[in-house]
This record gives C-alpha cells, sequence and structure tokens, in this order.
C-alpha cells in the first residue's frame, strides 16, 4: 500500500507492516504500544522530547547523534560520558 502526501492519523492494530518503509513523514505525537522494531534503521530522526519506556535497548547504537538533555533512568548521558572520559583518562595515567 501506498501513501502519499495524506495528513491523517492511521490506526495499525495487530497488523505486520515489516519492511515499511516512512521518508519525509511526521509521526509526532504517535504512540507505539507493544511495537517491534527490530532491525528498524533511523537515520536524519529527531526524537526531541520523545519517551522510551520498558523497553529492550540491547545492541542499540547511537552514533554521530545529538545527545544534549538526554537522560537514561534520570542521568544526563553527557554527563555519563563525561565520568567515563575521566575515569579512562585517570585510568590511562
Amino acid at each position: 500500500m501506498k501513501l502519499n502526501e495524506v495528513s491523517e492519523p492511521i490506526e495499525a492494530v495487530k497488523c505486520k507492516l515489516a519492511g515499511s518503509m516512512f521518508r519525509d513523514v511526521s509521526l509526532a505525537k504517535a504512540t507505539f504500544t507493544d511495537v517491534s522494531l527490530a532491525d528498524a534503521a533511523f537515520s536524519d530522526v529527531t526524537l526531541a522530547k520523545a519517551t522510551i519506556n520498558d523497553a529492550n535497548l540491547s545492541r542499540v547504537k547511537i552514533t554521530d547523534s545529538n545527545l544534549e538533555g538526554m537522560t537514561i533512568d534520570g542521568v544526563l548521558v553527557t554527563d555519563l560520558f563525561d565520568a567515563y572520559r575521566a575515569h579512562k583518562a585517570g585510568g590511562a595515567a
């Protein structure tokens, strides 16, 4: 199925949409519950103000991304990286 220049919500329940492609699409304020995104690829994506809860993030890779303000369990990721770098620099001396 192809949708082009559609501006209305879509409700998909118990669907298999594997292999779908989304390009130049706004999913702002979308809700994903009990959804598998295994092997999904995201590039040039804005997740600002997104909330991820009760997720399996094993083997997730995040590269070349703006992490300002991102928290994991309430801890700023940038602070975690700063602490890691400081620890690594102290251990290497």
